[in-house]
């Protein structure tokens, strides 16, 4: 049976709150989007103005940058050489071995510049992201407008359904990234074989980015009902009150 709404809203905010343990004072922070990475920035942000904790950071969104300034986070303009100590963000889904698929909130591209640009990509998760393989989700792509008809023409063919995300605030209009750019939602079902369709996509012109996210996570906190586990790529789950630092 699938987690009620309740449970999983509980289960993120157990999510974000468990992940403040890998944050030390003075790091400069990658800060994720979506609902899981919202509630992180909602507890950065109280430890921040409570507990004199000391970070930066950038965001992975406008909507991530405008919740991180209400909540008192000092920011950081991209620039050269700048790292991330550590990058705290969300995923659609992800499996045994940390790979994910994101962008189901449009922010694929600034998401993995962050991620790629990090020392360390926790992921924090509710119960319903964890899957045995990817694909049930949409897999997202950020798309130029110009190159749209090409775009969905190549992924038709490697049998991805490709359907152009239409805006929530304005049904009739397609949505747009913070680049402007277009989101198309890809429906594999199922994804035998990630890192062959990431490439296979990457070859697209067209395609700004996908949401094949490899490699990148070192690991995940992922709220079960009470209990909140870590994951790391191909190992056994450990309770996170047992996990300590950073490795």
């Amino acid at each position: 049976m699938s987690a009620q709404p309740e449970q999983l809203a509980r289960e993120k905010q157990l999510a974000a709150t468990a992940a403040l343990r890998w944050v030390r004072d003075g790091m400069v922070l990658g800060l994720g989007s979506g609902s899981t990475a919202a509630c992180f920035i909602t507890e950065l942000g109280k430890a921040v103005r409570e507990q004199g904790l000391r970070v930066h950071g950038t965001a992975t969104s406008l909507a991530s940058e405008k919740l991180a300034r209400e909540a008192g986070i000092p920011l950081l303009e991209p620039r050269r050489g700048l790292r991330f100590d550590l990058t705290v963000d969300g995923a659609d889904e992800l499996d045994a071995h940390l790979r994910l698929i994101k962008g189901g909130g449009g922010a694929l591209l600034r998401e993995k510049v962050l991620a790629t640009a990090s020392d360390y990509l926790l992921i924090v998760a509710d119960s319903s992201k964890e899957v045995a393989q990817l694909g049930r989700f949409p897999l997202p792509l950020e798309v130029v407008p110009f190159a749209l008809p090409w775009v969905l023409d190549a992924v038709a063919a490697l049998g991805g359904a490709p359907v152009l995300r239409m805006s929530k605030e304005a049904s009739a209009e397609p949505a747009k990234s913070d680049q402007n750019n277009l989101l198309v939602d890809c429906h594999f079902e199922v994804i035998a074989e990630p890192e062959q369709l990431a490439a296979q996509l990457q070859r697209i012109p067209g395609i700004v980015e996908q949401g094949l996210f490899l490699g990148l996570a070192r690991a995940a906190v992922v709220a079960k009902g009470q209990d909140v586990q870590v994951l790391r790529p191909g190992q056994p789950p450990v309770a996170a009150g047992s996990f300590g630092e950073l490795p």
